[in-house]
């Protein structure tokens, strides 16, 4: 059976974090988290990685990195990191960049503090607003291998959580995290 890989990006959110993991039940995933959200909700970092779910960084105030100084990139990072595994006691592998705007400067910066670089196949757009009917047929186009970009702070993801968790299935394609 392939696999692919549900992301969700910026939380945690106390407004919509818990009703994902509800809605995620026992399918893991991969969760970029915003190092500033992460500092106010510990207690949701802690549920997150608790429910078995890979844990990634998102920077510390979600900038776009390729328009920052290196050494506000590095620190966006490395702050990140620090939180994170001293709040789960895991240090993270996994690297997305907000916007998705990258470059061989960005990329390096991650990779020096041992972070691969994860991007999508796919994007529900969710974060533009898309309703739950759209970010089902978004994401339930995901080519086996593919990586599906959601956002946690958005009531529409997580009402479509489980269609795409449904059609996903339909099309004998498992759900799973992004491997490091």
């Amino acid at each position: 059976m392939s696999t692919v890989a549900l992301t969700f990006d910026d939380g945690p959110y106390p407004s919509t974090t818990p009703a994902l993991l509800a809605a995620l039940g026992d399918v893991r995933a991969t969760f970029f988290l915003w190092g500033e959200h992460a500092e106010a909700h510990p207690d949701l970092v802690r549920a997150i990685a608790g429910a078995g779910h890979v844990l990634g960084n998102h920077t510390w105030t979600h900038p776009r990195l390729t328009t920052v100084d290196p050494a506000a990139r590095d620190a966006e990072i490395r702050r990140t990191q620090e939180l994170l595994t001293s709040l789960t006691g895991v240090r993270p592998v996994l690297f997305r960049p907000p916007y998705g705007d990258t470059d061989r400067a960005v990329a390096s910066a991650a990779a020096g503090h041992g972070l691969t670089e994860v991007l999508w196949s796919v994007d529900t757009r969710d974060w533009a607003g898309a309703p739950a009917d759209e970010i089902v047929t978004a994401a339930s186009a995901v080519e086996p291998g593919g990586v599906v970009l959601m956002h946690e702070g958005r009531p529409a993801t997580v009402e479509a959580v489980p269609r795409v968790l449904a059609a996903l299935a339909a099309r004998g394609l498992r759900t799973g995290p992004v491997r490091g």
